[in-house]
């Protein structure tokens, strides 16, 4: 079994024999450091498999046409990228390799994100938001998507559709770590929901080029940080509230629809809230872009973190006004940066440069209107 793989089985097996203090869940790299939906999803994998690789491979194959299905059904209901282009969405050496071949827990947490988006276009924020939070109990990296998710969640529910959705979302993360929550909940909050960890510099596809000493430095990532927030805030003012007056105006606008919709002038009247439906292009488009940012200034790339947003690339890359063939070879590029290993200095310059041509390309985009013709009533 690849190594990744058995540190990760590892694991599992002091969580079957009944193993409920996360700081003595171990693999050869130290403790865990999923949240518990992981441990149901590889528990489950190793009772069908019996532990052995080629079943595990034909699984893994089997959740990787599951998941390009999904995608194909997100981008036809999208209508943005050309049939041609859908076929990029099979090309990746790299994706096939972590799904088939390294067995990662990123190809089940990606899935179930792609899986998220579908009630999402059809405006359905509980299911979706219950489906991205079992998403995030596989790993966490599933949060990139956050800050748009929720950008969304108040543009199609307003503010109290937002809290009983996140309410849902907090009950599955309540439910699946509850038997660790029970036993040991520091040990489990605070392995499981680490967001301080260093990644090893050596495996870095992405800040190669960066001396180690300053990539594993605090200041660096406080750099990143705030990049990271700087650009979701110009996009989301910018670009996602445009229509709105931009993100200050929509906010506000949010909490003034909340005071009336909580006290009401009139409780016998029948009001129209205000919200609209959201077109499938805006919400996949912000949540896409979201999570590219949060790529973009991401410390650390390792080579199964490619699984991230390789499915979106096509679909991004199309929102841009670049032509066809400087999206097909953008999209080339890309790919071969993640092919090289180990990776360089060069490989990871080129990788950066060609993250920051595409968001300069959704930047230069024009916003569209975000809304379908008609809105969404609601009678009191």
């Amino acid at each position: 079994m690849p190594s990744g793989t058995k540190r990760l089985m590892l694991v599992v097996d002091g969580f079957i024999e009944g193993e409920r203090d996360y700081s003595n869940l171990k693999g050869d790299t130290g403790p865990l450091v999923y949240p518990a939906g992981f441990l149901y999803v590889y528990s489950a994998i190793q009772y069908v498999t019996g532990g052995q690789v080629y079943p595990a491979q034909i699984l893994f194959g089997f959740l990787y046409i599951v998941n390009l299905g999904i995608m194909l059904f997100i981008y036809v209901k999208t209508d943005v990228v050309p049939w041609w282009a859908l076929t990029l969405l099979s090309l990746s050496k790299r994706l096939h390799s972590i799904f088939v071949l390294r067995l990662f827990n990123d190809c089940f947490a990606m899935t179930l994100l792609h899986l998220s988006m579908v009630p999402l276009l059809y405006q359905k924020w509980h299911l979706g938001l219950i489906v991205f939070s079992a998403a995030v109990s596989v790993k966490m990296n599933v949060l990139l998507f956050a800050p748009s998710l929720f950008l969304l969640m108040l543009k199609g529910m307003g503010i109290m559709g937002v809290i009983s959705a996140l309410t849902g979302a907090a009950l599955v993360q309540i439910v699946l770590g509850l038997p660790f929550l029970w036993s040991y909940p520091i040990a489990y909050l605070s392995n499981a929901f680490n967001l301080g960890r260093v990644f090893i510099h050596f495996w870095s596809v992405n800040f190669k080029f960066v001396p180690e000493p300053i990539f594993v430095s605090k200041k660096f990532a406080v750099i990143l940080l705030f990049a990271h927030l700087g650009l979701l805030t110009l996009f989301a003012h910018y670009r996602w509230c445009k229509h709105e007056g931009g993100l200050v105006s929509f906010l506000r606008s949010r909490f003034l629809q909340n005071q009336l919709e909580t006290f009401p002038p009139n409780k016998t009247h029948n009001s129209i809230s205000g919200l609209q439906l959201l077109k499938r292009e805006h919400i996949v488009t912000t949540m896409f872009t979201g999570n590219f940012i949060g790529i973009v200034c991401a410390r650390s790339l390792h080579y199964q973190f490619y699984s991230w947003y390789v499915c979106s690339l096509p679909y991004l890359l199309w929102r841009t006004s670049f032509p066809n063939i400087v999206r097909v070879l953008l999209f080339a590029g890309v790919e071969v940066c993640w092919n090289v290993f180990p990776s360089n200095v060069y490989s990871s310059m080129a990788l950066l440069c060609l993250h920051v041509l595409i968001l300069w390309g959704l930047w230069k985009t024009p916003s569209e209107y975000p809304y379908q013709n008609h809105r969404l009533k609601k009678t009191k």
